[in-house]
């Protein structure tokens, strides 16, 4: 079961590891990204993200379920979707989360998943060292995960967007 007041608030997306390319290809062309995670009522929670590609900043909303007794969230409009949400201690790295996103087909005959990948994320970006982004990839590489992404953060954030 999940303990949200360690995952609420804001978070810098640092780097992406999956299975496939197409797994992390999206966030290629990102160089910065914040979010917010709240609370809007006892079983949802809203991530608000705004994401610096190029000159422009795209904001995009995730809403999610909280199932009791189950440790995924549920991504509205996505029953496929299985979120899962790790703490940093698997990096040592108390000021991190993990998420972790498995798509499976609903086929019954199909056995692989369309989607695997984890995404690190961190309170603040200047803490994030490259111990904990190397660590990750390792971390990640185990699981089969060798397409990796690590965004540059060279242009600036515009998460005033979303305060």
């Amino acid at each position: 079961s999940l303990s949200l007041p360690q995952y609420l608030g804001k978070w810098y997306f640092i780097a992406a590891a999956g299975v496939k390319e197409s797994d992390v290809q999206m966030f290629r062309q990102m160089d910065s990204t914040v979010f917010y995670l709240n609370e809007t009522s006892k079983n949802a929670l809203l991530l608000t993200g705004a994401m610096r590609v190029g000159v422009h900043c795209i904001m995009k909303n995730w809403t999610y379920t909280i199932q009791s007794g189950k440790d995924d969230l549920t991504s509205e409009g996505r029953p496929e979707l299985q979120t899962l949400v790790w703490s940093g201690e698997w990096l040592n790295c108390t000021q991190c989360i993990l998420l972790q996103e498995i798509e499976r087909h609903l086929d019954p005959l199909e056995t692989h998943d369309t989607l695997n990948r984890f995404m690190l994320y961190a309170r603040d970006s200047a803490l994030l060292d490259n111990k904990v982004v190397m660590a990750f990839q390792t971390q990640t590489a185990c699981k089969n995960m060798d397409r990796f992404v690590h965004l540059p953060q060279e242009k600036g954030l515009w998460f005033w967007y979303i305060i």
